[in-house]
């Protein structure tokens, strides 16, 4: 609690200098390593302390050492096995190798007895303790720094942003898949939202020579059920992508992508049976859609619409 203590003013003034890191346009990588030495420092307050308990521990060891050979009597064996070793000695034993070693575990054998086995009374190994505790000091900074510093992105933020990135990955999945549609493979779409695309690819392309209700002009009448070229979403995808350069339509595969060219045709189709006012009279023949499934064969290529 006391490092916590000792640390908390560390973080905070972290958290308002990386705030200011942020308006001042500093890098991420600035960012990372304020609280990369934020961490160390407090690793180090946390180890002083430490080292201190341990120092006064050890003062206190060896003033009942003193004691004892003051009065004649025989050392603790604690205060003994401390005699002749190095700081770094008495360090790794005390913090690091302090458990009962294999050899003398029939000592702290405890008394219960489950169907022949008996409960061994032994303590944590030291390094697995020491670990905790680490985990322990490293699970508050990252506490404050993502969920009460403002620093980092919460659990929902990072949730949040994957969906997006997984949104867009599928925008763009399905813009390849428009992309890849074709005369032979093309379907109606009939969702009012693509329906609307096809409508605003149509009048800034098509308006021109068909008129802006679809009734005719300069091209054909494209409400009514007769087409020159065939109807049905496969014959009009096909005439788009193409063109009829003899008739003075270029093909605008060059202009529109598959996707949307798909969108003008289904567009189209929807369009049938409008009866727009001031209509072209209808041209080329009768389109009856065929009951098979090869559709793109029933009227003959002729020319215009």
């Amino acid at each position: 609690m006391m490092a916590l203590l000792v640390a908390a003013p560390i973080w905070g003034q972290s958290a308002a200098a990386a705030a200011t890191a942020k308006a001042d346009g500093v890098t991420e990588f600035s960012h990372i390593m304020t609280w990369v030495l934020v961490t160390a420092a407090s690793l180090m307050v946390v180890l002083g302390i430490v080292y201190m308990l341990w120092v006064n521990k050890f003062m206190y060891q060896r003033i009942l050492q003193l004691e004892a050979q003051k009065a004649g009597l025989s050392l603790p064996e604690e205060v003994a096995e401390l005699e002749g070793e190095d700081f770094w000695t008495k360090f790794r034993k005390k913090y690091w190798e302090d458990a009962v070693p294999l050899e003398r575990e029939g000592e702290i054998l405890s008394h219960h007895d489950f169907d022949g086995i008996r409960e061994l009374d032994n303590s944590l190994p030291p390094w697995w303790v020491n670990m905790f505790i680490v985990t322990i000091i490293w699970s508050v900074g990252y506490l404050y720094y993502y969920h009460f510093g403002g620093n980092g992105p919460s659990q929902e933020q990072e949730y949040n942003k994957e969906v997006e990135t997984a949104r867009k990955e599928i925008a763009m999945a399905l813009a390849g898949q428009a992309n890849k549609v074709d005369e032979s493979s093309v379907t109606v779409i009939t969702d009012a939202s693509a329906l609307s695309q096809g409508e605003v690819v149509f009048n800034a392309n098509c308006a021109a020579c068909h008129g802006k209700a679809l009734e005719g002009g300069v091209g054909p009448n494209l409400t009514d059920e007769h087409w020159i070229h065939g109807g049905g979403v496969k014959n009009v995808f096909k005439t788009i992508k193409y063109g009829v350069p003899e008739k003075g339509m270029i093909a605008w595969q060059a202009q529109i992508g598959p996707g949307d060219m798909q969108k003008l045709a289904s567009y189209i189709i929807s369009k049938v049976g409008s009866n727009p006012p001031n209509a072209k009279a209808p041209q080329g023949e009768k389109w009856v859609e065929a009951t098979t499934a090869d559709t793109t064969s029933t009227a003959p290529p002729v020319t215009g619409k």
